[in-house]
């Protein structure tokens, strides 16, 4: 039997293919599209999701059963001794405590170790993937847990939104503003950091938000991250919802932004696109995890 295995939900922006190169299991998170559940990577293409978005569809997301995760627990028990699970964090689903309390139940005690390490996205890609080279060093499960978690403040992103239409359908904007920010042509950004979605600032037009983000990172490393920065040890990353055209333009920028600097980019887990939009531009960075 194997000793730790990794697993994590599609939030993470892992699929099948990669999850399959990388020997992990990636839960995939439901949503609904007019009352109907899919299945990330499962039930529908990318294409078919943005499409149905753009036309106004009604998308929702919901959390991921306890019996699925709980299944896919007992499946990977067979294989693993223990197992890292990596879930979307608690600040923004309720998934993260609830599979928490679930793994101090007796048939998981001491063999599921949740990180609650407060990343989403390409953050919560990073760590998957710092956690599949620990244990191939060899780190047990309780230690990648503790590794993982010591860094969770070293996380920062920002991200332009095309539209606050998908803001408005969840609750965290009124139609007025809405309405007023289209009319406007007005492009907010907005930062997310351990817990907290705030709106940064607010732009006219996507041009001047990616220099909006572009500039916020910069003086992120210059203050916050410049220690981790100076020694070598920050992960710069991009995140998108937008056209395969968009996204190469927005990581060329970054590049030229950022000489030197390696950009992992994802593009955003249908879950998360159901309430920033398409067309959604990121950027963030992260601190490699100190073993």
């Amino acid at each position: 039997m194997k000793k730790t295995g990794i697993m994590t939900d599609s939030h993470s922006g892992i699929l099948n293919e990669e999850a399959e190169r990388l020997g992990i299991k990636v839960l995939p998170m439901p949503f609904y599209i007019e009352e109907k559940v899919y299945r990330e990577g499962v039930d529908l293409s990318r294409e078919e999701f943005y499409d149905m978005l753009r036309k106004g569809t009604d998308v929702s997301t919901s959390q991921p059963s306890l019996v699925d995760v709980a299944e896919m627990w007992k499946e990977m028990l067979k294989e693993y001794e223990e197992i890292v699970y990596i879930p979307l964090s608690s600040a923004l689903s309720g998934s993260c405590m609830a599979a928490m309390a679930m793994a101090n139940e007796d048939e998981f005690a001491g063999k599921v170790f949740v990180v609650d390490n407060g990343r989403v996205a390409t953050p919560m890609h990073r760590s998957v993937l710092d956690a599949v080279e620990m244990t191939e060093k060899g780190y047990s499960a309780a230690e990648i847990k503790k590794i993982l978690e010591e860094t969770r403040e070293k996380m920062t992103i920002y991200i332009g939104l095309s539209t606050l239409e998908y803001l408005k359908k969840g609750g965290r904007v009124s139609s007025v503003t809405a309405l007023a920010a289209d009319v406007l042509n007005i492009k907010p950004v907005m930062h997310f950091s351990t817990g907290t979605l705030d709106t940064y600032q607010k732009c006219r037009g996507m041009k001047k938000a990616r220099k909006v983000m572009i500039d916020a990172i910069k003086h992120e490393l210059e203050t916050n991250f410049r220690e981790e920065y100076e020694a070598g040890n920050v992960y710069l990353m991009a995140a998108s919802s937008s056209t395969d055209e968009v996204t190469a333009e927005w990581m060329a920028q970054i590049k030229e932004s950022f000489p030197g600097m390696d950009v992992m980019c994802d593009k955003l887990s249908f879950g998360l696109s159901c309430h920033i939009g398409p067309d959604g531009l990121g950027i963030g960075c992260t601190c490699k995890p100190v073993e």
